[in-house]
């Protein structure tokens, strides 16, 4: 059975696809910015029975640079920004570790993707994960969801730098995406 005949389920990257992304990481609250369009976007799914969920890489944890209490700070400003449009994310799923620890959870590996599964008791077969980067269509793959590929962020250098046209689904920004998932229904 798969999560999209029993629960419409859409799992988004973070930073480059929901909000600015940084070099320097997003630290704080403070330094948080939604992409445009993007909450507006969330809130379109939620109105349209969609569950979203957010799973992205928080390496910045693990190597010192801000703490799990900051990380939940960032979280409830994007929340409380997204419940002004009418929209709720479902469940944040991070993994603190750095590339060198060699953890299940970080992306590309889809251990962020079956704790969403296991949460809402779904298939994750076809669900829509919406990213900025290989690493998070690379873990989509891993188990059969749906990768889907936005400009926004480090977008458009991953499609320049590692696919060729027609060989992942691409769209602009989140705004444009969720328009295609909406036009589906």
């Amino acid at each position: 059975m798969s999560a999209s005949r029993d629960l419409k389920l859409v799992v988004l990257d973070r930073d480059g696809t929901i909000n600015r992304d940084s070099a320097n990481y997003i630290k704080s609250a403070a330094e948080w910015k939604a992409l445009p369009h993007s909450l507006e976007a969330i809130a379109q799914l939620c109105h349209a029975g969609w569950t979203v969920c957010v799973a992205s890489n928080q390496s910045g944890i693990g190597r010192g640079l801000f703490t799990i209490v900051d990380l939940h700070e960032i979280h409830a400003k994007m929340q409380s920004e997204i419940e002004s449009f009418g929209g709720h994310i479902a469940g944040f799923y991070f993994c603190p570790h750095t590339p060198d620890d060699d953890c299940d959870c970080r992306k590309p590996k889809p251990g962020l993707l079956h704790e969403i599964a296991a949460r809402f008791g779904v298939d994750m077969t076809d669900v829509p994960v919406i990213g900025d980067s290989e690493r998070d269509l690379q873990a989509a793959e891993a188990v059969g969801a749906r990768p889907i590929l936005v400009r926004t962020g480090n977008g458009r250098r991953e499609l320049r730098e590692h696919y060729k046209d027609g060989e992942v689904e691409v769209y602009g920004d989140l705004a444009a995406a969720v328009s295609a998932l909406l036009a589906e229904e």
